[in-house]
């Protein structure tokens, strides 16, 4: 009897032709790459596709099917066309076999204004994406969890433009003696790091075993959107919602038609008031963790800078992934300012209003040749982000 080949080989053997070409396929939640030609696994040519109704590119996610063992070379050919070009050198791709274990891709690279990823798969399917993605599935399983526990409500508040709901996670009963917390998430819904931020974030907050999110529930009510922009999410948008809206970009006129999302929160914000509020993003060119503050925005109280320098400073104890050395200058935003959902909430409420933005590379303070800055690293900043808030909360 011969000895039978590793399980690889015999994908590879049974499962793939040598004359077809590469099968690319993208029909998945967030799936989006546009496929030049793929005759050969060495020469496989791909466009970033854009926003279903905008012209940002930047976020990719597709399967590549029957190729365990086989080199491959795929070359990004409109990267250099990006909404972020500055986001590719020192980026590494990430991969996964069976959509949980996600890794860097060390083999990937920016040249001539292209990205080139070169892999050998060590099994038949792979899926490859701009970062780890956060699948509606998964938002789903996260509101269901929110929903079990006794400490936790979860609302509609509104639909978008395709008629998903824009979901709001309540942990705390509003009363006199706490007060409301707004944190909303990946308005963009390629920065999916912002919603693996949320869940480490209400993981932790809904322990019934942790102290300090017992004595955070205990003085606060908290509303958690973990996904502003589902749409977007689903269509494997960068930036924008189905009618291509840049959500970030609407706060100050929202509009059923262009913004539904936007407008059903802030109504309820306007309802229930607002003395904290956080907006969580990704940045693409800069490998750091940082916050963008709100201190510049006309009107807000004389105190708020150093309000805020103790918000950071406790972030920084918390979670030494945080740095604030390096992050967005004060005047990087001029007459769209109050178009922003963190700088608009603090000119309406007078509040502390912080929009933080984790990187879609490494983090260079604390890198990780592996995974880079990943899912699990962003869950573990929104676990850590419960103390700065209980502080802010009690020095008020």
């Amino acid at each position: 009897m011969g000895v039978p080949p590793p399980p690889g080989r015999r994908a590879l053997t049974i499962g793939r032709r040598q004359d077809v070409g590469v099968h690319i396929s993208q029909g998945f939640d967030s799936g989006s790459i546009e496929v030049l030609s793929a005759e050969a696994p060495d020469a496989i040519r791909l466009r970033l596709r854009p926003d279903n109704a905008a012209s940002f590119c930047q976020w990719f996610h597709f399967r590549v099917h029957d190729v365990a063992g086989v080199p491959l070379r795929m070359v990004f050919e409109n990267t250099a066309d990006a909404a972020y070009p500055d986001g590719w050198p020192d980026y590494h791709a990430v991969a996964s076999y069976d959509r949980r274990e996600w890794f860097r891709v060390p083999g990937t690279r920016f040249e001539d204004g292209r990205l080139i990823i070169e892999h050998t798969p060590e099994h038949s399917s792979v899926y490859y994406a701009y970062f780890e993605p956060y699948s509606h599935e998964r938002h789903l399983d996260l509101l269901g969890q929110a929903e079990m526990s006794p400490y936790a409500r979860v609302h509609t508040l509104g639909a978008t433009v395709d008629g998903r709901s824009v979901d709001c996670v309540v942990v705390g009963a509003p009363s006199p003696e706490r007060k409301p917390v707004w944190i909303i998430a990946r308005q963009h819904p390629g920065e999916t790091m912002a919603e693996w931020f949320v869940e480490g974030l209400l993981a932790r907050l809904l322990d019934s075993a942790d102290p300090l999110a017992r004595r955070l529930r205990e003085r606060a009510c908290l509303y958690i959107v973990p996904n502003m922009n589902p749409d977007g999410a689903s269509r494997g948008n960068l930036r924008t919602n189905a009618a291509g809206a840049n959500l970030n970009r609407e706060w100050m006129t929202p509009t059923v038609a262009r913004s539904p999302e936007v407008l059903c929160v802030r109504k309820h914000m306007e309802a229930t008031g607002c003395a904290l509020f956080l907006d969580i993003h990704g940045d693409e060119s800069l490998p750091y963790v940082f916050i963008d503050g709100s201190e510049m925005v006309p009107g807000v109280p004389h105190n708020m800078a150093a309000r805020q320098a103790v918000f950071l400073s406790a972030l920084a104890e918390a979670s030494p992934d945080f740095q604030t050395e390096v992050g967005y200058t004060p005047d990087r935003f001029g007459e769209e300012m109050l178009t922003l959902a963190s700088k608009w909430v603090a000119h309406r409420f007078g509040c502390l209003s912080l929009t933080l933005e984790m990187p879609f590379k490494d983090n260079h303070l604390l890198p990780d040749a592996r995974v880079g800055w990943n899912g699990e690293r962003s869950k573990r900043l929104g676990a850590a982000m419960l103390q700065p808030i209980l502080r802010d909360l009690l020095s008020d």
